[in-house]
């Protein structure tokens, strides 16, 4: 691995920079990023060592993170300019619509479509942190459409970084993606909006808000600039998640209203299952 160019140097497209440099002592790492205080903040922490509107010829991997309504016209512009031994990634959120775009373009197989479930709430070059993907699963779709050679080139840097490679269909991704992640947002988003819409003392909020509430609003502190193109972009599965959680809601406001206390029990008791599901992994 000697060189790699990310374009997008925002938390994932800055961490992993931090985390090559640090697995490859050797590797050239270059960059852009559409923000010039990122792309300096992005050089000034070490994510990058070079600043290049495009890579070189003879890069081995470049990295797109940037939002994901810029993704499509990045994706097929990079792809006309790279040589022939460059892999390209992306780490956006979405995959299907990006998979059936380049379906037939010449350079196909040097596409790999990738997305990590790593993040946190903050964004930015300062946001980055080297550990970030570290025992991360890291989400690829057609496999089989990406040259051999270039792939052996995305499997040691994920190797490096520790990544649990899992693989899946496209629009299988999008699909799960909505439930277990983009409604997440959405919910947190408006937990957000609704308490300040009726909490207008802000100390009031401070004091009374638990440990309970912090985390389940806590992603409502994400980039705006980052999430409404994923929800955009993925709308028709995020819209048929919604409905449901929206039946949900509604079906279980009507248990309060009528008091009827076992009824929420016995909801609750079920949905207390999601414990053993998410310890899995512990």
């Amino acid at each position: 691995m000697k060189k790699i160019h990310i374009i997008g140097l925002g938390l994932l497209g800055g961490s992993f920079g931090l985390a090559a440099a640090k697995k490859f002592p050797d590797i050239l790492i270059s960059g852009s990023d559409a923000d010039e205080k990122n792309l300096q903040d992005a050089i000034n922490l070490g994510i990058i060592q070079e600043a290049k509107d495009a890579p070189d010829a003879d890069t081995d991997i470049v990295i797109l993170a940037t939002p994901a309504d810029t993704l499509n016209d990045l994706l097929l512009k990079t792809l006309d300019q790279v040589g022939e031994n460059t892999l390209v990634f992306d780490v956006g959120s979405t995959k299907a619509k990006l998979c059936a775009l380049v379906a037939e373009h010449p350079k196909r197989k040097q596409y790999l479509a990738a997305h990590p479930i790593a993040g946190t709430e903050y964004s930015g070059p300062k946001a980055a942190f080297g550990d970030l993907l570290d025992r991360k699963v890291m989400i690829i779709c057609e496999l089989e459409q990406t040259d051999l050679g270039l792939k052996e080139k995305a499997y040691e840097l994920f190797d490096a970084l520790n990544l649990k490679l899992r693989f899946m269909d496209p629009e299988e991704h999008d699909r799960h993606l909505a439930f277990v992640s983009h409604l997440s947002h959405i919910s947190s988003f408006m937990l957000g909006k609704t308490v300040l819409q009726k909490m207008e003392d802000e100390k009031n909020i401070f004091d009374m808000a638990g440990s309970g509430f912090a985390s389940t609003v806590r992603l409502a502190k994400s980039s705006p600039a980052m999430w409404a193109p994923i929800l955009t972009e993925n709308k028709d599965n995020i819209l048929t998640a919604l409905d449901g959680y929206i039946s949900n809601l509604s079906a279980f406001r009507e248990k309060i209203a009528a008091s009827d206390g076992s009824g929420l029990s016995d909801e609750m008791t079920e949905v207390n299952k999601i414990r053993d599901i998410l310890d899995l992994e512990k």
